[in-house]
């Protein structure tokens, strides 16, 4: 979205403020950038209002911005805004009053509008056979140390992400140490709002995965002197979007034609291992548990994916 114009200074501090309070409670890069945004939108309706000071909020006001939400155009494609936008956006409102509150400021009116209903056809799911077709596509990579070195490297990154449920920003930041081979558990430090959870692994991820630190995983640079789990080929920490790259090309290396044309993240094998353990027989609360969920409503999505697609 264009940046939109905000000249109140009281505004543009607690924005600047709110990003940076964020930040320091470890969120991703994406809500650090996304969420201050939807705050930015909020200011400058309000100011369009006649508003430029938090104190002059009404709840009435806060109604008006959301109807004005569900009414605006999509600037990127036509119609509304989807249901899974005002979602996050309700989303960083209340972050943006949880900051206000814990800070000592004036909150803002608390947003008593219920969620919208998740477009839950955004969300792509692969299937158990999609899942296997990328495992076997990491063994299609030439012969040498270096190709055996990176093959081993996407089985850990499928195994993390997909196995484990890992959002992005916390695969990013495991470190080896952050495994613990004896007890089959990963100590996720960076999860979302800093909240840790140790997430288990069975005997065959344990495998890839000590496969890949001790036989694979020193070939890599500086692997020996940083503690990062996905180093690169020249020795550093691989970033998210590195790491979405190799997960399209193992994508483009399977014979799944349906499934080279997915748009694929790396969230798409969190959503994938959540649906999957679902259909296996799972209740929900262990699996927000795994998942690392703050509420159950966030996991109840996976069940409307399986009445919705009893083929997935």
């Amino acid at each position: 979205m264009k940046k939109l114009a905000v000249k109140s200074e009281s505004f543009n501090y607690l924005e600047r403020s709110f990003k940076e309070w964020l930040d320091i409670l470890g969120y991703s890069e994406q809500t650090v950038y996304q969420l201050p945004v939807y705050v930015r939108e909020l200011f400058h309706w309000l100011e369009q209002q006649g508003c430029s000071q938090i104190e002059q909020i009404t709840n009435l006001q806060v109604k008006q911005y959301y109807n004005y939400l569900k009414e605006r155009t999509n600037n990127t494609r036509k119609g509304a805004l989807s249901n899974n936008y005002l979602n996050k956006h309700q989303q960083g409102l209340l972050k943006f009053m949880d900051y206000l509150r814990q800070s000592g400021r004036k909150t803002i009116p608390y947003l008593a509008i219920r969620r919208e209903d998740s477009d839950t056809k955004d969300i792509q799911v692969l299937s158990v056979t999609e899942i296997k077709a990328l495992y076997e596509a990491t063994k299609l990579h030439s012969n040498g140390t270096k190709w055996e070195a990176i093959a081993s490297r996407d089985r850990a990154m499928l195994s993390v992400f997909y196995s484990c449920g890992l959002r992005r920003n916390e695969g990013y930041h495991l470190n080896v140490s952050d495994i613990n081979f004896d007890r089959k558990l990963i100590h996720v430090k960076k999860g979302k709002g800093y909240k840790e959870r140790m997430v288990p692994f069975n005997q065959s991820n344990s495998k890839i995965l000590e496969n890949y630190i001790y036989d694979h995983r020193p070939f890599f640079g500086n692997a020996k002197k940083i503690g990062a789990l996905f180093v690169s080929i020249k020795g550093n920490r691989m970033n998210g979007q590195s790491l979405v790259i190799r997960l399209k090309l193992l994508q483009q290396r399977t014979d799944d034609i349906r499934l080279q044309q997915k748009d694929i993240a790396l969230h798409a094998l969190r959503h994938s291992i959540a649906t999957h353990l679902l259909q296996a027989g799972m209740g929900l609360e262990k699996i927000s548990k795994f998942l690392g969920h703050s509420s159950l409503e966030s996991t109840q999505i996976y069940t409307h994916l399986i009445e919705q697609d009893g083929n997935i």
